[in-house]
């Protein structure tokens, strides 16, 4: 509640969380001192990945952009214009460290604990579409990097029991690499649980980082 870190979805994330665990009630829902309140799991979860990454900032030095912030928004001027897409694109984070651009976009989304339990042609239809659209939208983020090396990752929430397996087998991160004309484009799926202390979740993103830069 102290760190500069803080954001006010993790802060009202931590509020709602403390409510429940006082019986207080949520979303009007308990006869005990229940006041309305809502959040979107997706904004709460970009905001504990924007944690994460900015304690890995801290530790590698370099500069972080948060799309909750606008700091990473790139508009697209329509000629002539239309009202019919999308105005921008806006990446949830892009943190740049020594000549490389590492661009994070976070899902709420199962889709990790199901790659762990079934292989790409066991999984639905439509969640193979939803992983695709995942994957394009994050690869046309590279686009928006000004730099030579560029490391595109998808992070989904996992539990913590999945997260401590994953890491004990080294199978956190699964990686592939785009082949460009001058650059190095690689493409990162991950997952990150919720219950566990940042700097554990972030220590193995600062020894990937580290890995990529060598």
């Amino acid at each position: 509640m102290r760190r500069p870190m803080r954001t006010d979805f993790f802060l009202e994330g931590l509020q709602a969380i403390n409510w429940t665990v006082e019986d207080r009630g949520l979303a009007g829902i308990s006869d005990l001192e229940g006041i309305p309140w809502t959040m979107p799991m997706e904004q709460f979860f970009e905001a504990w990945v924007e944690t994460v990454m900015r304690c890995v900032s801290r530790q590698l030095g370099g500069a972080i952009k948060a799309g909750r912030r606008r700091e990473t928004v790139s508009p697209l001027a329509w000629d002539p214009p239309y009202l019919g897409s999308q105005r921008s694109l806006v990446p949830d984070i892009i943190l740049e460290i020594d000549g490389t651009s590492f661009i994070a976009d976070a899902k709420y989304k199962r889709h990790w604990e199901e790659f762990q339990q079934r292989d790409w042609a066991a999984q639905s239809a439509s969640l193979r579409e939803q992983h695709r659209t995942d994957l394009l939208q994050v690869l046309a983020y590279s686009n928006l990097a000004a730099t030579a090396n560029i490391v595109c990752c998808l992070v989904y929430p996992c539990s913590q029991e999945t997260w401590e397996s994953l890491k004990g087998r080294r199978r956190l991160f699964h990686q592939a690499e785009l082949p460009n004309r001058g650059r190095s484009i690689q493409v990162w799926l991950t997952a990150v649980p919720m219950g566990t202390p940042i700097n554990a979740i972030a220590a193995p993103f600062v020894q990937q980082i580290r890995k990529t830069g060598n």
